[in-house]
């Protein structure tokens, strides 16, 4: 059997804060476990649920990679460049390698000597790509809740850096700070 790696993202929507990739390679007896206990789409997840898949996996010793593309590359070379860059540098940090990658959405990843796939709707078909969706979104809850200490008129703990009412307004009233991302900014801001 082939090692198959599963790739998603967390974060392209929001306001501020990195976009975060993930790339992950099960074994069957890992891929039975997480399954069985209701691994899906980290959108479709609980936090609670979300986090106790997390430290399964790491109790498990599950092959996995992630990486995070900050504020400021994002605004220099774009959300999706940034996604695709930040998922190239986990599919090329794992070890073992990866032999087939199955990306989450339309999109493939430039650059890496490996067969692959990109399927929309991966991380609710392909446990292994359901299990890096996890991983990237309970990492990068994990950043905007410390950035939150850093940055509290935001309110970051509560939205994750999305664009909600409440950012929105904070963003109009005190204006962007070092982790928002301009581009994304302007719109609110103009």
């Amino acid at each position: 059997m082939r090692r198959l790696a599963g790739v998603d993202e967390a974060g392209r929507g929001p306001l501020a804060g990195p976009v975060v990739a993930a790339a992950v390679i099960l074994t069957p007896e890992q891929r039975r476990v997480l399954v069985g206990m209701g691994l899906d789409d980290s959108k479709r997840l609980s936090p609670a649920k979300r986090n106790k898949l997390f430290n399964v996996m790491d109790d498990l010793g599950v092959c996995w990679k992630a990486q995070a593309a900050s504020p400021a590359l994002i605004d220099s070379i774009n959300i999706l460049e940034a996604t695709l860059w930040a998922m190239k540098a986990c599919v090329r940090g794992l070890r073992p390698e990866a032999e087939f990658v199955v990306v989450d959405g339309n999109q493939v990843i430039r650059g890496i000597p490996v067969r692959q796939k990109a399927l929309p709707r991966a991380d609710s078909l392909v446990p292994a790509v359901a299990a890096a969706s996890v991983i990237a979104k309970v990492l990068r809850d994990r950043v905007m809740e410390r950035l939150a200490c850093r940055f509290p008129e935001y309110g970051f703990e509560i939205h994750k850096g999305y664009p909600t009412a409440a950012h929105r307004e904070a963003l109009k009233r005190l204006g962007p700070c070092e982790i928002h991302r301009i581009s994304f900014c302007r719109r609110i801001l103009s």
